[in-house]
C-alpha cells in the first residue's frame, strides 16, 4: 500500500510546489507595478491561493517524509519510530532536501501572510522560495540517484526542467483566475489586463517550452539513452514516458491556439461582446491544466520505476 500512497503524495507535492513558484512569478512579468498594488487585480486571488498552497505543501511534505520512513522501516504510519526517522532526515540526501524544502515553504508562507503590502518584493521572494522547494523534488527521483559529474549535470537539468514547467503551470492557473467570471465582474479593467498578460506570457512561455524540451532531452539521455530506447519502450517506464510526451504535445497545441487564435480574438472582441471568446479560452485553459496535471501524475509514477523493468505480466483468469 505504501507505493500508491507515496506516488499520490509525490503528485500532490509536484502540483502544489509548482503552483507556489509559478503563481508567484506571474505578477512579476505579467502585471505592472501599479496593478500589483491594486487590491482588485488578480493579486488578491494569488495571495489567497499562495497561503493555502504553502500550508498544504508543508503538510504534504511532512506526511511524505513520514510515509517514506514508515515504508523503509516496514511498519505502518502509526507505528513509525522517531529515531530512524531522524536518522533518515539527517543522514540522507532525501532528508536534507526535505529540510531545505520545509525551510523554503515556511519562508514562503510567512511572506504570503505578512508581506502583501510590498507585492513586488513579496512575489519575488515567493517565486525564489517556491523554486527552491520545487528543486528539492529532484533528489527524490532518478536524478538524485545519478552519481559523479553526470549526476550534477542531471540534477541541474532536472531543476531547470521543473522550474520552467512551474512557470508555465503557474501562468495557466493565473489566467484562469484572471478570466474567471466573478473576477471580471469585480474588476472593470480585468479584461484589458487579461489580454495584455496573455500577450506578455507569449515570450515567457516560448522560453519555458524551449527549456522544458531541451532539459527533457538531456534527462531522457541520462536515464534511458538513445541506444536503449527500444528496450525502454517495452517497460512500464517507457510506456508512461510516451504518454507524457503525447500530453506535452497536446499542451503545445493548446498553447499555440491560445497564443495565435484566441488571444487576438479576445483583443478584437474586448470592446464588443467577448463572452464567446472568453468561454472558448476558459475551456482551452482547463484542458491545458488537466493535461499538465496528468503529466505530473505520470512523472510521480514513473519516477519510482526502473527504466528497463518489464511491465507486469497479465494474469488470465
Amino acid at each position: 500500500m505504501a507505493d500508491p500512497v507515496l506516488i499520490g503524495i509525490r503528485f500532490a507535492l509536484y502540483a502544489d510546489l509548482m503552483l507556489v513558484a509559478g503563481l508567484a512569478a506571474f505578477p512579476l512579468y505579467a502585471l505592472t507595478s501599479s496593478e500589483r498594488l491594486e487590491p482588485r487585480t488578480a493579486m488578491a486571488a494569488i495571495w489567497r491561493a499562495e497561503r493555502w498552497l504553502c500550508a498544504a505543501g508543508l503538510l504534504l511534505s511532512i506526511l511524505g517524509m513520514a510515509v517514506l520512513a514508515a515504508s523503509m522501516q516496514g511498519v505502518g504510519l502509526l507505528s513509525l519510530e522517531l529515531r530512524p526517522l531522524l536518522d533518515l532526515v539527517r543522514e540522507t540526501d532525501v532528508g536534507m532536501a526535505w529540510l531545505y524544502r520545509s525551510a523554503a515553504l515556511l519562508l514562503a508562507l510567512a511572506v504570503a501572510l505578512r508581506m502583501t503590502r510590498w507585492p513586488t518584493a513579496a512575489a519575488a521572494a515567493l517565486a525564489v522560495a517556491g523554486s527552491v522547494a520545487t528543486a528539492t523534488l529532484v533528489w527524490s527521483g532518478h536524478a538524485g540517484a545519478t552519481e559523479g559529474a553526470a549526476g550534477t549535470v542531471h540534477r541541474i537539468s532536472d531543476i531547470l526542467h521543473l522550474i520552467a514547467a512551474a512557470v508555465w503551470i503557474g501562468a495557466i492557473g493565473a489566467f484562469l483566475l484572471l478570466i474567471a467570471p466573478h473576477g471580471l465582474r469585480e474588476r472593470p479593467d480585468g479584461l484589458r489586463i487579461a489580454v495584455r498578460s496573455l500577450d506578455r506570457f507569449s515570450r515567457i512561455g516560448t522560453i519555458c517550452v524551449l527549456i522544458v524540451a531541451a532539459t527533457g532531452l538531456i534527462n531522457g539521455q541520462m536515464i534511458v539513452g538513445v541506444q536503449n530506447l527500444d528496450r525502454s519502450l517495452g517497460s512500464a517506464y517507457g510506456q508512461l514516458l510516451l504518454a507524457k510526451l503525447a500530453l506535452f504535445a497536446l499542451m503545445l497545441a493548446l498553447a499555440g491556439a491560445n497564443r495565435w487564435r484566441l488571444t487576438p480574438a479576445l483583443a478584437t472582441a474586448a470592446d464588443a461582446n467577448p463572452e464567446a471568446v472568453l468561454s472558448a479560452l476558459r475551456r482551452s485553459l482547463i484542458v491545458e491544466a488537466s493535461a499538465a496535471l496528468a503529466i505530473l501524475a505520470l512523472v510521480a509514477w514513473f519516477g519510482t520505476l526502473e527504466p528497463f523493468a518489464a511491465p507486469p505480466a497479465r494474469v488470465l483468469a
